[in-house]
């Protein structure tokens, strides 16, 4: 049983999302204001009084489905702007899924497989980096700095690849996925999990 977990960020602060055993898998998100107490603090009335503003934000979806962990700087991090003159907040909920992970640096292959029986199922992927530690070895400090690199074709481009299969091997090269972040240097992490053939099936007519 996955138990939901929600966290609310004013506008320009970072929004933690982590899980301590599995992997997120964002089942809302959104960006306004609900309440007029929440993130209220210092706030004139005129910001804080339209209580009828919220749309959706995919950009958390898919830069955190799928990660153990996920930090966001939400500063410009949804456009366009639901109700001009609003002191706004992103509310995120979601819940921490049972899964694996492959992490290979850039250059490399990484190789998925799935016992007899059991095809591959995609949770999330990035092509990018996200930490300064990940991959570092032997790499200077500017090619690590960048650590909000995203690459947002990347769930796409491996499900499209291993979804639904015993094995696959997709490169982390930007040939592949185009170059999210020039002069960074970059790894490829992919959630995944192996599911019978059956539920897979039933997963993709649901879809």
């Amino acid at each position: 049983f996955n138990f939901s977990e929600t966290v609310v960020t004013c506008d320009g602060f970072v929004q933690h999302l982590s899980c301590d055993t599995g992997v997120i898998s964002v089942q809302s998100a959104t960006y306004g204001r609900t309440s007029s107490q929440i993130c209220s603090f210092g706030r004139p009335q005129s910001q804080i009084s339209n209580t009828w503003c919220s749309i959706n934000v995919p950009v958390i979806y898919k830069r955190c489905n799928g990660l153990r962990a996920c930090g966001l700087n939400t500063q410009g991090l949804s456009t366009p702007d639901p109700c001009f003159g609003t002191y706004k907040y992103y509310t995120t909920n979601y819940i921490c899924i049972p899964a694996g992970s492959s992490l290979v640096c850039e250059h490399e292959t990484s190789a998925l497989t799935c016992e007899h029986g059991t095809v591959i199922r995609i949770h999330g992927a990035n092509y990018g980096r996200a930490d300064s530690s990940t991959c570092s070895t032997g790499r200077p400090p500017a090619q690590l700095s960048k650590t909000d690199c995203y690459s947002l074709n990347s769930h796409t481009t491996v499900a499209s690849r291993c979804e639904g299969k015993s094995s696959c091997s997709i490169l982390a090269s930007n040939s592949v996925f185009s170059d999210p972040c020039f002069g960074t240097f970059k790894y490829l992490y992919i959630a995944y999990s192996c599911v019978s053939k059956y539920f897979s099936v039933v997963f993709k007519m649901n879809v």
